[in-house]
């Protein structure tokens, strides 16, 4: 399902911050946005996501503001330093004209060197803002999985109240398939075995029978509740469980010879087709 996530910390070496979004997806796919100071964290920012989100498509972003001036702190290389006065001492009976500007030993290679940021530090800290914006991230999914949760059981009321309503209508729809039999062999000259008529009517009634396939809804439809209360995830369980609902909706809809059941089985499809929509959106 969406999520999104964001914290700012400051540290000694400048402020830290970390955004984590999600968008629906069937496995879990995560995307990285790391400054330098924190590529070698890669492997296991990747651990500990796996870890506590099962499904979703990530971004997982970190940003580095070093502190305002502590690039430009330097310090002297004070043996190179010392060396290279050695050199100009050895050379100076050579070349007696020469001349070292303090500017041009500063430029030399390695004699001025930037203050270097604690990696274990910095990376400490980013651990540490990763487990806090993972919490906020939970946190802001556990909302939308609440709301999506009541949405979900609404659409089950409305598929129980459907199946409820085929089951009263069944004896009714029995009674005209038999009346309607019955006119069908009036019409006839000849005379039929009663056995036989009775055997019949038996074979074509089974055959359009539907209580199966309303049980089974209502065995689904209780085990879908029950997932919904779980604490764990439960995606993909409920993805096979709209299979299930879709196979009985469209036997339902292929039994029916009465005008109500056919629109029923539409009715369900309907309702199903959203459920299935949702259970997208859910870990």
């Amino acid at each position: 399902m969406t999520a999104y996530a964001s914290v700012e910390a400051a540290t000694e070496w400048g402020a830290l911050s970390c955004e984590l979004r999600a968008v629906n997806h069937r496995y879990l796919e995560l995307g990285l946005r790391l400054p330098e100071e924190l590529r070698a964290l890669e492997p296991a920012l990747r651990e500990r996501i796996a870890a506590r989100v099962g499904r979703g498509k990530l971004d997982l972003g970190f940003r580095f503001r070093a502190t305002p001036g502590r690039a430009a702190e330097l310090r002297v290389n004070q043996p190179l330093l010392a060396r290279l006065a050695e050199i100009a001492q050895e050379t100076a009976t050579h070349f007696s004209g020469q001349r070292v500007e303090f500017g041009d030993l500063l430029r030399f290679p390695g004699v001025l060197e930037e203050a270097e940021v604690d990696s274990e530090g910095l990376h400490a800290a980013a651990l540490d803002l990763l487990e806090r914006v993972i919490e906020g991230f939970i946190a802001a999914r556990e909302r939308e999985g609440a709301a999506l949760a009541t949405a979900m059981r609404e659409r089950l009321d409305g598929i129980a109240s459907i199946a409820a309503r085929v089951r009263e209508w069944m004896p009714e729809i029995r009674a005209a398939l038999r009346a309607r039999l019955d006119a069908k062999l009036a019409e006839l000259k000849q005379p039929l075995d009663p056995g036989r008529i009775e055997q019949e009517l038996v074979l074509g009634l089974q055959k359009l029978d539907v209580d199966e396939e309303l049980d089974r809804l209502a065995a689904h439809i209780t085990e879908a509740r029950r997932a919904l209360g779980l604490s764990e995830a439960v995606g993909r369980r409920m993805d096979f469980l709209m299979q299930e609902f879709n196979r009985e909706a469209n036997t339902l809809g292929s039994k029916s010879v009465d005008a109500r059941t056919s629109q029923a089985a539409v009715e369900l499809k309907v309702l199903i087709e959203q459920l299935r929509e949702q259970v997208q959106n859910i870990e």
